[in-house]
C-alpha cells in the first residue's frame, strides 16, 4: 500500500500520447480506477501531442464524463520530450507519476513507487523484464553504455517511463528536451541538483495495439543532438566558477581599481 505521503495529498498521473486510440481508452479505465486508492485528491491529464487518429476524440469523452480528466492537445506532433513537459508543467499534484499511454506497464505497480515517496525526491522504476523487440533492446543497450561514459550516470534503466518525482523536484529542474532524452535529461539533472533517486522494479509487456515510435532515425538523431546539448552545457556549468565567485572576484578588482 501507498504511504502516508501519498495517501495524505494530491497526486497527479501524466500520460503522453500519440496515435494511442486503441489503448488510451483501456489505460484511463485503468487509471479512473486506481487512482482513489492512492490519494484523497487526484487528477489524470493526457497530453496528446498531435495524434492524427481518434485517441483526442476517446479522451475528450472521458473528460465530459469526469472532470479529473484533463486534456491538453499539441496542434502538431512535436516530441516525446516536449508532451511529458507539457504535461508535468501542467500537473498539480504533491507527487507527479508520468507513464507511456501503450498500455505496456501495470498501473497498479505505482503504489510500489509510492511506498519509497516519503523517503526519496524520484522513484525511478526500472523494467525487470524488458519485452521489446531485440533491436530496441540493443539500441538501448548502446544508448545506457553512452550515457555512463559521458555523464557517469548509472542507473538500471535510463529510460524507463514509470516515475514518481515529489513537487520540489519538478519546481527546481528545467526540461529542455523536447525528443526522447528527456527522461535522461531529468535523471542527470536531478543528480545535478543533489535530488535522491531509488529505482524499484516493475513489469514490463509487449505492444498489443498501435505501434511503437521511439526507434526511428529521426527519433535517435534528434536524442543525439539533445544528448551533446545537455553535455556541453554541463561541462561549461563546471569548467566557469559559481556566480558567487564571479561576484567575489569583481569585488576585489574594484577595490583594487582595476
Amino acid at each position: 500500500m501507498p504511504n502516508q505521503a501519498a495517501r495524505s495529498g494530491m497526486i497527479s498521473l501524466v500520460f503522453p500520447m500519440f496515435d494511442e486510440e486503441q489503448n488510451v481508452g483501456p489505460l484511463l479505465a485503468s487509471a479512473l480506477a486506481l487512482a482513489p486508492r492512492l490519494a484523497d485528491a487526484f487528477e489524470i491529464i493526457v497530453v496528446d501531442d498531435g495524434s492524427r487518429d481518434g485517441s483526442a476524440a476517446v479522451v475528450e469523452r472521458q473528460r465530459r464524463l469526469d472532470p479529473r480528466v484533463r486534456l491538453l492537445r499539441h496542434p502538431t506532433n512535436v516530441g516525446y520530450g516536449a508532451a511529458l513537459r507539457s504535461g508535468l508543467r501542467a500537473a498539480r499534484g504533491d507527487l507527479v507519476f508520468f507513464t507511456d499511454a501503450d498500455l505496456q506497464f501495470d498501473l497498479r505497480e505505482i503504489e510500489s513507487l509510492l511506498a519509497h515517496a516519503r523517503d526519496f525526491d524520484i522513484v525511478a522504476g526500472y523494467r525487470a523484464r524488458r519485452r521489446d523487440p531485440w533491436r530496441r533492446r540493443v539500441l538501448a543497450f548502446g544508448w545506457a553504455a553512452l550515457v555512463r561514459a559521458l555523464f557517469g550516470l548509472r542507473v538500471r534503466d535510463i529510460d524507463c517511463a514509470f516515475k514518481v518525482f515529489r513537487r520540489p523536484v519538478l519546481d527546481a529542474l528545467p526540461i529542455e528536451s523536447i525528443g526522447a532524452f528527456v527522461n535522461t535529461e531529468l535523471l542527470l539533472r536531478a543528480r545535478g541538483e543533489g535530488f535522491r533517486i531509488r529505482e524499484v522494479p516493475v513489469t514490463h509487456h509487449p505492444r498489443f495495439a498501435g505501434r511503437a515510435k521511439g526507434a526511428t532515425p529521426r527519433v535517435i538523431g534528434r536524442a543525439l543532438v539533445e544528448l551533446a546539448t545537455l553535455y556541453r552545457e554541463l561541462r561549461a556549468a563546471a569548467e566557469s566558477p559559481p556566480a558567487a565567485w564571479q561576484q567575489l572576484e569583481r569585488g576585489i578588482r574594484e577595490r583594487m581599481g582595476s
